[in-house]
């Protein structure tokens, strides 16, 4: 997990945020990481992440049993053509059964599948480094969406 939030730590733009304890993040929050393109260093406004990675179970996601030691779940913001190819689905028609708690496979995401997010859990041979790839894939199209918002701000 740390070697995957250094890895995006190193693309240019990145901010990786990892709320603690006192911060203005909530509890259920603290030791997460959420990833954004913010080439300023600050969290920008109205935008989701990229990416995150989630140690724990949150209210109505608890079927990648993240709740058991030594769990983590990298969550990515894929396009169709990639969500196809990692899933074999379209991501509005999730209709067959995935098992989210096996790990280093890619799967859609319990909550956000539907949205175009896959999710893998404890990568490792598998897909180490496929997730980077589509870490370093989503950070890219995160800044082209921000060159875009920037050059219509103009």
């Amino acid at each position: 997990m740390e070697q995957i939030i250094a890895t995006v730590r190193d693309f240019s733009g990145a901010l990786v945020v990892v709320p603690e304890p006192g911060g203005d993040f909530p509890e259920l929050a603290w030791g997460d990481a959420f990833f954004y393109y913010a080439p300023d260093g600050r969290p920008p406004r109205n935008v989701q992440p990229y990416g995150t990675v989630v140690t724990k179970n949150y209210p109505e996601d608890a079927a990648s049993d993240l709740d058991l030691p030594g769990r983590y779940r990298v969550n990515i913001q894929v396009d169709r053509p990639t969500f196809r190819a990692l899933t074999g689905a379209e991501p509005a028609r999730l209709d067959r059964f995935y098992d989210y708690a096996v790990t280093d496979r890619v799967v859609p995401h319990p909550v956000y599948g539907a949205l175009g997010w896959i999710s893998v859990v404890n990568p490792a041979e598998r897909t180490g480094e496929l997730v980077v790839d589509l870490l370093r894939r989503a950070h890219d199209d995160a800044r082209a969406r921000h060159a875009r918002r920037e050059e219509h701000r103009r």
